[in-house]
């Protein structure tokens, strides 16, 4: 019997995904077809399929390209072991959703309560207060929450002062059109890495966390903390100093 198989419009209906996102893990050689027809065009089979589906939990996970491909390229990595993962991430999730939906009801309450408080400045307080929960499990909020005990109020409102500065150098930079590779854009990137180890206390979960918060909430977040939240442009431009750098994340 033939095996199934889908041209990448086809597999592109079937999931969801575009065209444009299949080309994409093509050409960066994390997805490539498998197949060919007769005439020698290529077609994803059930094995294509089946590697997507990581590729995609990874992703949900909070995983960038290429630690995609790092993770399943490690011998240890199986199907089994990133839908584990993924299941464990959605039943935190759910726990989360639960927990908020419970927190909201109670304040709801209150706000029926108490009438000469504006309902929507409330609101627009609880949408920042639980933000975070979407993006950090129970666990890791709890690490943040010791490792602020730990390191004092004193010192956090230092790095709080610390990193408009630090970003207003970067701008400066890059505004004068300096090499990311220049010793001084270098010496940037280890002090930007600096703080953000001393955020995460180094483990890269939360570092990818604080990541996804940044690029899926950057606008709330720049209108909540201003000049402290870098844009895009300086996050890219930074990235390339570490890259030039040898600086590993977290």
């Amino acid at each position: 019997m033939r095996e199934d198989t889908w041209k990448v419009g086809e597999l592109a209906r079937s999931t969801g995904l575009t065209v444009r996102t299949l080309h994409h893990y093509d050409q960066v050689g994390l997805l490539s077809p498998s197949g060919r027809t007769a005439s020698g065009h290529r077609l994803y089979v059930a094995a294509d399929v089946a590697r997507l589906q990581q590729i995609r939990s990874l992703r949900e996970l909070g995983f960038s390209l290429d630690e995609v491909r790092e993770f399943l390229e490690r011998p240890d990595a199986s199907p089994r072991r990133v839908v584990r993962m993924h299941v464990e991430r959605l039943r935190e999730q759910i726990d989360m959703q639960r927990r908020l939906c419970e927190r909201l009801e109670a304040i709801a309450a209150s706000l029926d309560r108490a009438e000469e408080v504006s309902a929507g400045d409330l609101l627009r307080t609880i949408e920042m207060m639980t933000m975070y929960e979407r993006y950090y499990t129970p666990e890791q909020l709890e690490e943040l929450k010791q490792r602020r005990e730990t390191v004092g109020e004193e010192r956090i409102r230092e790095v709080e002062a610390e990193w408009p500065r630090l970003i207003a150098e970067v701008r400066a930079e890059m505004g004068r059109g300096t090499d990311p590779a220049d010793p001084r854009v270098q010496e940037l990137a280890r002090r930007w890495m600096g703080l953000v180890r001393e955020f995460t206390g180094g483990d890269p979960e939360i570092a990818r966390a604080a990541q996804r918060l940044n690029t899926e909430q950057h606008a709330s977040l720049r209108e909540q903390h201003g000049d402290s939240i870098p844009t895009p442009d300086v996050m890219e431009y930074v990235g390339r100093a570490m890259a030039a750098a040898g600086i590993s994340h977290p």
